[in-house]
Formats: structure tokens, C-alpha cells, sequence
């Protein structure tokens, strides 16, 4: 076998220290909690930024963060079967808009049923129950 030359490999296979990142966050009922990310291919990972304006440029304004070094993000995402970081991505998909949802399920409530309407179902299911007596009783 030949030796491995370590010096044209495009891709090292030993994982090299980013130092200090800047961690997208989200609040929650306990605190922050470390934002996950998918990948195209769609799995999950934890996203670093080697300075602030890099995280702003790509997740906007509004993004709250914390700072973590590499090793920190890695142990806190390794307990969810994330193991896959990505330092600097360099774009991500817009969130989902949950306003449009949110408007979606409330025009599809039941509350938003007529109150005839309701009330046919009822008589309807009421008289099935009554049919179905007769027919036990005789």
C-alpha cells in the first residue's frame, strides 16, 4: 500500500475546530433553543456563522442568536441524532408563512359552519338513530 497523502485530499477527514459561531436561536417556554436546519437532501443539521453579518444577511434582521463554540453546538445536537454542521450556508428557504395556514384551517372550521346547517345534521343523525330503533324494535 501506498501512504496517504494528506496534502491534495479535497476533503480532510479530521474535523477542524470553526472557534466561536454565532448559533440561529428561537425562544421557547424554558429559554432559547438551538434552531436545526435540513440539508437538501433533507437531513437535519445544526448551522454555524462565523460573524454576525453573515447570519443576518441570510436568516434577515428579526434572527435572534447566541454564541457557541463549535464542540458546544456539536454535544448539544448529538442527543437528537443531529451530527452534521454546517458552518456559513449560503442560503436558506424562506420560513413557512403560517398566516395563510392559520387563515386556511379557521375557513375550514367548524365554527365556521352555517348554524342551518348544523342543525340539519343533527335532525339527519337523529332521525338515522330513531330508523335504526324501529328497526330493532320491530
Amino acid at each position: 500500500m501506498s501512504p496517504v497523502d494528506r496534502s491534495e485530499d479535497p476533503e480532510p477527514s479530521e474535523r477542524f475546530p470553526a472557534g466561536l459561531l454565532f448559533v440561529p436561536v428561537r425562544s421557547g417556554p424554558t429559554g432559547c433553543t438551538a434552531r436545526f436546519f435540513r440539508t437538501p437532501l433533507g437531513g437535519r443539521t445544526a448551522v454555524g456563522f462565523t460573524s454576525a453579518a453573515k447570519l443576518t444577511a441570510t436568516l434577515g434582521t428579526d434572527q435572534a442568536r447566541i454564541r457557541l463554540s463549535e464542540p458546544a453546538l456539536r454535544a448539544l445536537a448529538a442527543p437528537l441524532g443531529v451530527t452534521a454542521l454546517t458552518v456559513d450556508p449560503p442560503f436558506s428557504a424562506p420560513s413557512a408563512d403560517r398566516t395563510a395556514a392559520t387563515a386556511r384551517e379557521r375557513e375550514n372550521s367548524w365554527r365556521r359552519w352555517h348554524p342551518q346547517h348544523v342543525g340539519a345534521l343533527r335532525v339527519t343523525g337523529a332521525a338515522a338513530v330513531v330508523a335504526c330503533l324501529n328497526l330493532l324494535i320491530g
